[in-house]
């Protein structure tokens, strides 16, 4: 791992099918090593990045592993396109917990993450200690899906970070009605990079939008019988107020079928809250201390 001067290091691990996927690896403090890790894993298009300002936060007090999917960020780009899918990103997922000696987690899971960890947590029910889905359950809407399909995969670049703000801005400022400049930068700065060429481009693999244009195509099972693996955890469930993704009536029957759930709802945020706002914050707090109490329990 190499070692970097922002609280993390870089790892690496390898995919099943061979490709070199990264993560950011933020360490807790000795007197810590009893909690189970957090692992954060992002949107479609979106990168560990996402998750920089919640890791710093959380750092030194728990373990925190943010990940790039394939197809992002610093992971490779997968030759066969089709595998830039929820059944692959859990085997790749699984590959990382095995690398790492990981037997109970804390999952932050946003959007497309979230699918992930309810995935995971169906798989062996009681290793994911504790989850936050970020804007996302088992049923996605229909018209918030197509407004994603409408823009992934386009492949711009723009010639400076402010132009690169600036689109962010016209294409989702419905999403963000409260966003101002600096917000919009630090958007761009989080999902996109520097190109070859000096332009402004978006730091994942243009073909991650093939398998997502299939229709139905975003989970590829039916993910209510999936939930039930969360269950035995504390599950904290933050929905964006004028999210066009997931429905507040999903999210009421998800609550349904979580003993330990809590619902969130973030005003003035659409698909999806950063997971740095206040009441974000402090929630997560909530979730973690009673996961903390659960270890802690368990070592008695």
């Amino acid at each position: 791992m190499a070692s970097d001067s922002q609280g993390y290091s870089d790892g690496f691990w390898w995919s099943n099918d061979g490709l070199r996927l990264h993560f950011r690896d933020y360490p807790a403090a000795p007197e810590h090593a009893h909690r189970p890790p957090i692992i954060c894993i992002p949107g479609l298009t979106r990168n560990a990045r996402d998750f920089e300002k919640v890791a710093e936060r959380l750092a030194g007090a728990w373990r925190v592993i943010c990940v790039d999917l394939r197809g992002r960020g610093d992971s490779a780009y997968a030759k066969d396109p089709m595998s830039y899918v929820p059944l692959t990103y859990v085997q790749d997922m699984e590959a990382l917990l095995r690398e790492q000696a990981i037997e109970r987690f804390v999952a932050f899971g946003t959007s497309l993450g979230g699918l992930i960890t309810m995935l995971l947590a169906s798989t062996r029910p009681g290793r994911v200690v504790g989850a936050l889905l970020n804007d996302v359950g088992p049923q996605l809407e229909a018209e918030g899906l197509a407004r994603i399909r409408d823009y992934v995969g386009q492949g711009r670049s723009f010639p400076t970070w402010m132009h690169a703000a600036r689109a962010l801005s016209e294409g989702q400022g419905p999403v963000f009605p409260g966003y101002g400049v600096s917000e919009w930068l630090d958007m761009a700065k989080k999902t996109m990079k520097i190109g070859p060429g000096g332009r402004i481009v978006y730091d994942y693999d243009m073909k991650i939008a093939e398998p997502f244009a299939v229709p139905g195509g975003e989970a590829g099972v039916d993910l209510w019988p999936a939930l039930t693996g969360l269950a035995p955890a504390q599950v904290l469930i933050v929905r964006g107020a004028l999210s066009d993704v997931f429905a507040e009536a999903t999210a009421k029957r998800m609550l349904t079928m979580l003993p330990y759930g809590e619902l969130l709802t973030i005003a003035n945020k659409g698909h999806a809250p950063s997971l740095e706002e206040p009441d974000v914050a402090q929630a997560i707090d909530r979730m973690l201390a009673k996961v903390d109490a659960a270890a802690l329990a368990t070592q008695a």
